[in-house]
């Protein structure tokens, strides 16, 4: 029975081992969770049997260190959740590795060429759709005609009105002040929109329009401003053709000069600026901390594509760890629950970063000591009833 028993602490130790050079092997393995043997002790009744490996616990709760990669797809997960992909065999599998590219076809996949899983965006909306790949439209966006113009700034209550009364876009003595707007029409052509200031003669400001150097259009805009040098009209914006830049549709515009002052000192200008863009190509992609999945184009449009799916389960610990550093769920788990990064229970993503092994070397060589010293107890136990038994024998 002796035998037996040693025997059994030697094939626990074993397995022990495995566990623990597995961990070794792994320290370097980005998301990689640490697992702990337990021994359990084994009867026959109540007859002492030996020992064994009753369990591995999975350290799923335990997130590794922080690697700062800078790569927009790179993506770490700041607590609980897991990413979620699709193998070629339809399985879905569960991994706290964020390493994700875009594929030939526009698929995104991760390092192991398994296709993620998230949610479609509706176009114009925040709505979700339904869970499933995620594809990057990589072809031409199209233009986008420009709808408003937004120009805040001061306009110095110092201004005198011009020399000459009757306004004239080349002559320089007939206004104040200028400021250009590039807008777009419907075929995403430029068109710039100088806007002339010129101070009345009731301490107003009347803004005359030009599309493209061409004659000044009508109407043109008052702005008047009380004692305090703030804007009280228009306090809505107006409206401004530009069907004379000749757009490829008819094009107009809102005009908002809402946050214009006038005070005394220099003119100034913080913002100037027109919507819409012209035509453009994909050049890149990028995850945001929400997850989502942002296209980038040529003509500096962006445009949200889809949002990475996070998965958590009502016991992690259970999870059945497979290769590429990923686990499938189990009974034991329970369902996976999906959903967006930072909503429910799944935590948001740090972008550009990646989660490393949770491993901590020096414990497990500590451990790997250890168990050297119980093998070799274990071992010293096999060689003493050895001897043991060949006294008997002798005296027999």
């Amino acid at each position: 029975m002796s035998f037996d028993i040693a025997l059994s602490g030697i094939q626990a130790i074993n397995n022990q081992l495995d566990t623990i050079s597995n961990n070794i092997a792994n320290s370097s393995t980005y998301g990689f969770k640490s697992g702990r043997a337990n021994f359990s002790s084994m009867y026959a009744g109540t007859q002492p049997t030996g020992t064994e490996i009753g369990s591995v616990t999975q350290s799923i709760e335990l997130n590794g260190g922080v690697l700062n990669t800078g790569r927009p797809l790179d993506a770490l997960i700041n607590g609980r959740g897991f990413f979620v992909s699709r193998d070629s065999s339809g399985a879905m599998l569960y991994s706290r590795v964020g390493i994700f590219s875009k594929d030939k076809d526009g698929t995104l996949v991760d390092s192991s060429g398994r296709v993620v899983q998230g949610y479609a965006v509706v176009p114009g909306t925040t709505t979700l759709g339904p869970m499933g790949d995620l594809t990057i439209p990589t072809g031409q966006v199209p233009a986008v005609a420009s709808t408003k113009m937004n120009y805040v700034g001061n306009l110095s209550a110092d201004w005198a009105p011009p020399l000459n009364p009757t306004f004239t876009p080349g002559d320089t003595q007939s206004y104040n002040m200028s400021a250009l707007t590039v807008a777009y029409d419907s075929l995403g052509t430029q068109h710039s929109v100088t806007q002339y200031f010129v101070k009345n003669g009731t301490g107003g400001i009347d803004i005359h329009y030009t599309v493209d150097g061409g004659a000044p259009l009508t109407p043109t805009t008052t702005l008047t401003f009380n004692t305090s040098g703030q804007l009280t009209s228009p306090l809505v914006p107006g409206t401004l053709p530009l069907t004379a830049a000749g757009a490829a549709a008819a094009l107009t515009v809102s005009v908002d000069y809402t946050g214009t002052t006038q005070f005394a000192g220099d003119s100034t200008t913080t913002t100037n600026k027109a919507d819409g863009n012209a035509s453009g190509t994909f050049i890149d992609v990028a995850l945001a901390k929400d997850g989502s999945l942002i296209a980038q184009y040529s003509n500096g449009a962006k445009q949200t594509v889809g949002v990475v799916a996070l998965a958590t389960f009502p016991d992690e610990g259970a999870l059945t760890a497979v290769s590429d550093t990923s686990w499938t769920s189990s009974t034991g788990s329970g369902t996976a629950l999906y959903s967006a990064p930072g909503t429910g229970m799944a935590a948001s993503l740090s972008t550009g970063q990646l989660e490393q092994s949770n491993v901590d070397v020096t414990s497990e060589l500590v451990g790997l000591m250890t168990s050297q010293r119980n093998y070799q107890a274990n071992s010293k136990v096999i060689s003493t009833e050895s001897a043991m038994m060949q006294s008997l024998m002798q005296a027999i």
